[in-house]
């Protein structure tokens, strides 16, 4: 039986533990937290629990293909439930808040940007050709320049809106001002500017009208615990309170890990999930790799991050389950996240109330909030700790 060891609990690590348990190998997962799901896992304060990191889930086919690849059926580990409206957008003085449901967005669009119905229309068929040509592509690696020149990503260039930016790919399709940024601030997923971002990410708030935005009973967290539990149910381990000091190799193949408390562990095959920096920083032996090396990682970009608040009220909130309320000045509160790594004095916020679709998150009558607001990241350094409690910010 091949013995494979992932490195991280996050959705990826146990997606691909998954499906290597469902064909009968040996599945070892080591975690350093004390808890799995990294990014995608849970947090309890008292009687309240939330989401530490993603809040919602799209295109809930891909993930039902993950579980029915792996010999399971999604819908017996997962309760979802579809948001509709989407979430509420507030820009000053006016709310906007689309469904999947394209006649109920159009009536809004026709209400609020009348001019503007048709680029809906537009931007909804045109957009639904891009995905269709990229899905080949993104479902495949692009780990050589040689991947590029296959026919499947030629053929789909012309659908990539070369040379635009996401900002400016949907100026094609809406006039009004806060219409593109409804479009548009899905580049933040990315942690970039709209205006920076490339043309061909419209699939992003492509996907959301498309496929809609799902909320798991319990929460995002109850992906990647579902997919433990599939693991385990193959013989599978999932080990938390390990974390992996060094990635071990022979002639230039990973072997095995060596864990933080001096247990070594050897495999067959090693699946790194662990932070893509902090990886090729501190995982991997010096030398192993001539793609990244350190001089190649220190002109890496990194993307904004994130100030979060996580609220347990003693009241039950009668907000939408998902509110984003832009800057007056979005452009400006971008560029200051992402281009000079400044606080900005009005920035947006994203505010998450699950209270109102999910009962098991919060004590009766009461809510579990999340609020986040985009920040620049620590190449800023900003002092947080003085940020934080400064109650003019």
């Amino acid at each position: 039986m091949k013995k494979v060891i992932v490195v991280g609990s996050g959705p990826g690590g146990l997606t691909a533990g998954m499906l290597l348990a469902s064909q009968g190998m040996n599945v070892t997962v080591v975690e350093k937290q004390p808890f799995i799901g990294g990014r995608t896992s849970s947090m309890q304060v008292g009687e309240y629990v939330f989401d530490r990191g993603p809040t919602f889930l799209n295109m809930p086919h891909i993930l039902e293909e993950a579980f029915t690849a792996s010999g399971r059926n999604l819908n017996d580990y997962i309760n979802l439930k579809e948001i509709d409206p989407m979430y509420e957008l507030r820009f000053d003085g006016l709310a906007f808040n689309p469904s999947r449901d394209q006649e109920e967005t159009k009536k809004q669009i026709q209400k609020l940007f009348p001019d503007d119905v048709q680029g809906y229309e537009r931007f909804m068929k045109e957009e639904d050709a891009k995905l269709q040509a990229l899905l080949p592509i993104l479902r495949n690696k692009h780990d050589s320049l040689f991947d590029y020149t296959k026919w499947r990503f030629i053929k789909a260039l012309p659908k990539l809106s070369v040379g635009k930016s996401l900002y400016e790919r949907l100026s094609d399709y809406f006039s009004d001002e806060r219409l593109k940024l409804a479009f548009t601030f899905q580049s933040k997923y990315l942690g970039m500017s709209p205006w920076e971002c490339p043309g061909a990410f419209t699939i992003l708030s492509y996907m959301e009208h498309a496929y809609g935005v799902h909320h798991p009973i319990g929460g995002v967290n109850q992906i990647t615990k579902a997919m433990a539990a599939v693991i385990e149910e193959y013989g599978g381990k999932v080990i938390t309170n390990s974390g992996v000091k060094k990635i071990l190799t022979e002639e230039n193949q990973a072997k095995g890990v060596l864990l933080e408390n001096g247990e070594t562990l050897y495999g067959d095959e090693v699946v790194m999930n662990a932070d893509f920096g902090y990886a090729m920083e501190n995982l991997l032996e010096e030398g192993t790799t001539k793609k990244y090396t350190p001089q190649k990682l220190e002109k890496k970009k990194y993307s904004c991050s994130a100030f979060m608040m996580y609220l347990g009220l003693d009241k039950r909130y009668d907000l939408p389950h998902h509110t984003i309320v832009f800057s007056k000045d979005y452009r400006k509160n971008v560029e200051e996240i992402t281009g000079t790594k400044t606080m900005s004095e009005d920035p947006s916020i994203y505010i998450h109330n699950p209270s109102v679709t999910d009962e098991t998150l919060a004590p009766p009558g009461k809510s579990a909030v999340y609020l986040l607001a985009p920040v620049p990241n620590n190449f800023s350094k900003i002092d947080w700790e003085k940020i934080k409690t400064d109650s003019g910010n």
